[in-house]
């Protein structure tokens, strides 16, 4: 198949159309908003857990984790209905389908697994939280998935090389992280 220079340019323009197209979209469903939510709590939690002990975590937390569930869905209802299209609910059913059998997985593997420590109940969780977002990437933006990758890599070495300072590298690889893409996404796409 002989390709002529102007159907190449052309196939290259549609191709950044529909990337730009897809950035644009996934800048404008409050993605940035959730990572950064969600990166001040892993953030505020790993940091409180590296340093306190006790009864307070849990209350730390479960406080933080309600606020953001709080602040999330807040700001997901106002953009909600700025934004509807006719796939919305089918696709949320979806979503939450695959969340709700990821969560019951892990769950799962943690009891399979007990009795765990601390370390490794966060760990688990967090890995399946992360395979949960590079599904959803392939799925509704098909984005690529190597940074997921790098930041499981990361989570790992923290793991197995920093064991003493786990929660502090959590907090601030994986809570700052998602904050820091939280921004970019907001301000370059």
């Amino acid at each position: 198949m002989n390709i002529s220079p102007h159907d190449a340019e052309e196939a290259l323009a549609t191709i950044q159309r529909v990337s730009k197209k897809t950035r644009q979209s996934i800048a404008s469903s409050g993605a940035d908003t959730s990572l950064i939510v969600t990166g001040l709590i892993w953030l505020i939690g790993f940091v409180c857990t590296q340093f306190l002990s006790g009864a307070i975590l849990i209350y730390i937390w479960v406080g933080i984790s309600l606020l953001g569930l709080g602040v999330a869905t807040t700001l997901g209802m106002r953009r909600g209905k700025r934004m509807r299209s006719p796939t919305a609910g089918a696709t949320a059913k979806r979503i939450s389908m695959v969340w709700l059998l990821l969560w019951v997985f892990c769950v799962s593997a943690i009891a399979i697994s007990w009795p765990i420590d601390g370390h490794q109940i966060t760990i688990l969780v967090v890995l399946f939280v992360i395979t949960g977002w590079l599904a959803m990437s392939l799925l509704l933006y098909l984005a690529p998935v190597w940074p997921g990758l790098i930041l499981i890599v990361l989570i790992l070495l923290g793991y197995f090389l920093l064991p003493e300072w786990f929660y502090l590298w959590m907090g601030l690889l994986g809570g700052g992280g998602l904050i820091a893409l939280g921004w970019y996404i907001r301000s370059r796409w």
